[in-house]
């Protein structure tokens, strides 16, 4: 078997994003240069004691796990999920930055009308909606702004889902991870299992690494049947080359595969709202979302001088172990594709590690801390 990177690389993936952070990193990084998002001055008002974030990101190849279920079964209702990855990268992004209020979020679906039907339309609009109004009940200030969609069948097979976020917020309330130093805690927060405001069990899948995990997990009878889903200028041999169908049981689990990988990706903002209510924000040095770059994604925001150890990490997931038997990928890179457990995290003094680990666990979702921030001679790691 090849190795994970060339698997990867062979799918027209990056687990490093390196060509994107070779370009982007020599940008400018705003008013607050450590922080988790890009933050700028406020040129909507021009309050200097305020400041503008503009956020983008979306559901990514996920939506294709839709799209196959809504084939095999004809449920339209999966693309609600759809709908939550895209609108989770975004917010829980804006999480890390203390960003909990008066978010404004509008999302875009490039379709191919043939594929995705109105049905399948009208679930990720209501879905969208329907999200958005649960979080605000949870004390989130997060709107539709509206959206567009777009009908480019020359463009995708079936369809992709992007947001966009923007906030505006006073620069006092900024968590700025800049203020990481050596001896604060690191709280993970868990992305499976069932949290008080999901409807069902999450598998903790989140929506980063899906193009490998899909052909890794899934049989040649998809892409037998739907060639659509795929790039045709891949080798056949990465593509849709594992030994299970969506209706299979998932190892060590109550779930489908198909209900695992489709899990939606777990927003954390209830538990951060809390968190930011009941505590002071200056005890709060840092957030990170584990998405793009998972375990090791803090270390795009590490001043030098910093070691970041995570040496007690929560259980791994059932369906990571999964794709990890499946695959072949060493468990170094697995962690820096998948969260593998966790995909929030939390840098507080050890003193305060208990109070998050309480708030989390107040809305059942299981908490502990996984590692620590050391001093080392000149540049960070993790």
């Amino acid at each position: 078997m090849s190795n994970s990177n060339d698997r990867y690389a062979q799918r027209g993936v990056s687990s490093s994003k390196s060509e994107v952070h070779a370009v982007v990193d020599k940008l400018d990084r705003g008013v607050f240069p450590g922080a988790f998002c890009k933050i700028g001055a406020d040129i909507l008002t021009g309050n200097p004691d305020k400041c503008n974030i503009i956020h983008s990101d979306g559901s990514g190849t996920k939506s294709t796990l839709a799209y196959l279920h809504y084939k095999e079964t004809g449920d339209p209702t999966g693309f609600r999920k759809t709908a939550q990855d895209s609108l989770v990268m975004n917010i829980d992004d804006l999480l890390c930055v203390g960003a909990i209020n008066g978010i404004l979020i509008s999302s875009t679906v490039n379709r191919n009308a043939r594929a995705i039907p109105g049905e399948a339309l009208g679930q990720l609009i209501s879905g969208t909606e329907d999200f958005l109004a649960t979080m605000r009940d949870y004390g989130v200030g997060v709107h539709s702004g509206g959206g567009e969609t777009a009908d480019v069948g020359d463009l995708t097979g079936t369809v992709t889902v992007d947001s966009c976020a923007v906030v505006v917020m006073d620069r006092k309330d900024v968590v700025d991870n800049a203020k990481v130093k050596p001896g604060l805690a690191i709280v993970g927060l868990a992305s499976a299992g069932q949290a008080t405001y999901e409807t069902f069990e999450n598998s903790g899948i989140g929506s980063n690494g899906l193009t490998s995990a899909r052909h890794d997990l899934l049989s040649p009878y998809y892409l037998e049947k739907y060639p659509e889903t795929v790039d045709p200028t891949t080798d056949k041999q990465y593509l849709y080359c594992g030994p299970y169908k969506m209706t299979d049981m998932l190892p060590d689990s109550d779930m489908t595969v198909g209900d695992a990988i489709m899990s939606p990706t777990r927003t954390y903002a209830p538990v951060v709202k809390k968190l930011l209510d009941t505590m002071d924000r200056s005890d709060i040095h840092g957030m990170v979302h584990c998405s793009g770059g998972a375990q090791s994604k803090v270390g795009h925001f590490l001043v030098d001088g910093l070691h970041v150890i995570k040496d007690n990490m929560l259980p791994v997931p059932p369906l990571f172990r999964l794709i990890n038997e499946c695959s072949g990928t060493e468990w170094s890179e697995m962690y820096k594709v998948f969260n593998c457990g966790h995909r929030m995290e939390v840098y507080c003094s050890p003193e305060n590690a208990e109070k998050v680990i309480e708030v989390s666990k107040s809305f059942n979702i299981d908490a502990q801390v996984v590692g620590r921030v050391e001093a080392i001679e000149g540049k960070s790691k993790v």
